[in-house]
């Protein structure tokens, strides 16, 4: 199937990541593609797999056991979501020795380049959509449950392919909740809950315990080990309680996990055993909670008599890439990417800024989308801009600029309905002391990225 068609045919499922308003519990159905992956051989079945859930950091906290598990020598499958610009982002195997289109750099992907280590190649998400087809159109037909979504079909076809490449390791990121996320069809042997806060209130429910409750789902087998990071109380009573009704095993971060910074880097003890001189290229202080859970998922793993020794987990700590999270693209001025668009997301991305960044005039470039809190993000965020551009990503879930300028009275601010226009405006007005800072949706970070890329590409 030619690559063009292929992307057409994934595009024709529906897309709950497209759509505003939705029902959760009518939608998402695990039955479906349980019932769909029985129909293909159940290749989840074949896969080690651990397994994240949460709020925020759940896509670095898998960037970094992928990359410490590659560099311990194991090849390691890598499913994410969303995508900055490239569906095929969203599959990826890491490994030490490459071998064949899988494991070679994809270069030549739609970010700057070398960001997207081992994605899934065109001719290869081309023959993987071809093989599942028939049977995914027979499925559709007879489905007691309904047709299958994208998500259902990308995440079945991401089973496929890691087993068909025989990986020895899957690091899953749930998309949505836990509970009844398509990547909940697989077991796992380890699985982590990374920060809980509030977000997709209307579909997860309107407190923490709701929220928790939800993403806690993906704690479901006997004897499973389970990372939490740091939570609200009202969370970790959930997830302890969840742990208990399974006889899963919790190690919780500030007790069985406990990190602390140095002066050029920072430590994790994690019960007996203790890491130390670890770095990482990823800005924040909460990157480095995400990191220490990653090492408490690697350390779970010796369950399975998988060791990792600490040279290795600081290489792989080290060498971590996670793109659109405090990335910075430019300098002279900076221009920083971030796809914070909750409210703790947010706090947490300003206090990153105000910490590592001097510059004399901060730029924010925003879109949100129009299901988020939008009024706790642009409160959050109102302080740190001296210039506001407000701005949609080519998206039906965008909020309209002018509701996102309702958060910023009094700021001198520009409504710009295409990322394009926010980049060049952005652009015009940066001297090279100041910093672009582009953030809410992933969607407006990916965007921004490529036609940035392709500014420099002109230009350079």
């Amino acid at each position: 199937m030619p690559y063009l068609e292929t992307i057409k045919y994934l595009e024709s499922f529906i897309n709950y990541e497209r759509i505003p308003v939705w029902s959760y519990k009518e939608s998402l159905k695990l039955e479906r593609i349980a019932d769909f992956l029985e129909i293909i051989g159940n290749p989840q079945d074949s896969l080690k797999c651990v397994h994240i859930a949460g709020t925020k950091g759940k896509g670095s906290t898998c960037a970094f056991i992928a990359y410490i598990l590659k560099e311990a020598g194991y090849k390691v499958g890598l499913y994410t979501s969303p995508h900055l610009s490239d569906f095929r982002e969203r599959i990826r195997i890491l490994c030490s020795l490459p071998t064949g289109e899988a494991g070679k750099l994809q270069a030549s992907g739609p970010g700057l380049s070398g960001d997207f280590e081992g994605m899934i190649s065109k001719g290869e998400l081309s023959a993987l959509v071809g093989k599942l087809k028939p049977d995914v159109e027979e499925y559709n037909k007879n489905s007691k449950y309904g047709p299958l979504s994208f998500f259902e079909v990308y995440t079945s076809m991401a089973f496929v392919y890691f087993k068909e490449n025989e990986v020895d390791f899957a690091v899953l990121e749930t998309g949505l909740g836990g509970r009844l996320d398509a990547t909940n069809a697989a077991d796992s042997l380890v699985c982590a809950i990374t920060p809980l806060s509030y977000e997709h209130t209307q579909k997860l429910g309107n407190t923490l315990k709701e929220i928790a409750s939800e993403k806690s789902g993906i704690i479901k087998t006997s004897g499973q080990i389970v990372i939490s990071a740091p939570q609200e109380p009202e969370a970790m009573v959930v997830i302890r309680k969840r742990c208990r009704e399974v006889k899963a095993r919790l190690y919780e971060f500030g007790r069985d996990i406990i990190y602390k910074k140095t002066i050029y880097g920072f430590e994790v003890k994690i019960r007996a055993e203790k890491y130390t001189d670890l770095m990482i290229q990823l800005i924040g202080k909460h990157q480095l909670v995400n990191a220490a859970i990653a090492i408490g998922v690697v350390e779970a793993l010796r369950a399975y008599k998988v060791k990792v020794d600490v040279d290795t987990i600081r290489k792989g700590l080290y060498n971590t890439a996670w793109p659109g999270r405090c990335e910075v693209v430019s300098r002279m001025p900076y221009v920083i990417l971030d796809g914070a668009q909750n409210i703790a997301s947010a706090r947490a991305l300003k206090k990153t800024i105000k910490k590592y960044f001097r510059y004399k005039k901060l730029i924010l470039v925003l879109g949100v989308s129009k299901d988020k809190d939008i009024k706790g993000i642009c409160t959050e965020l109102y302080d740190l801009a001296d210039v506001v551009i407000l701005t949609r990503a080519n998206n039906p879930r965008a909020a309209e600029p002018q509701v996102l300028n309702e958060g910023f009275e009094g700021k001198e601010s520009y409504i710009l309905n295409s990322i394009k226009e926010a980049k060049n405006k952005a652009i015009q007005l940066a001297k090279k002391e100041d910093l672009i800072l582009v953030c809410g949706s992933l969607f407006v970070v990916g965007e921004f990225r490529v036609n940035f890329q392709q500014k420099r590409r002109i230009h350079g």
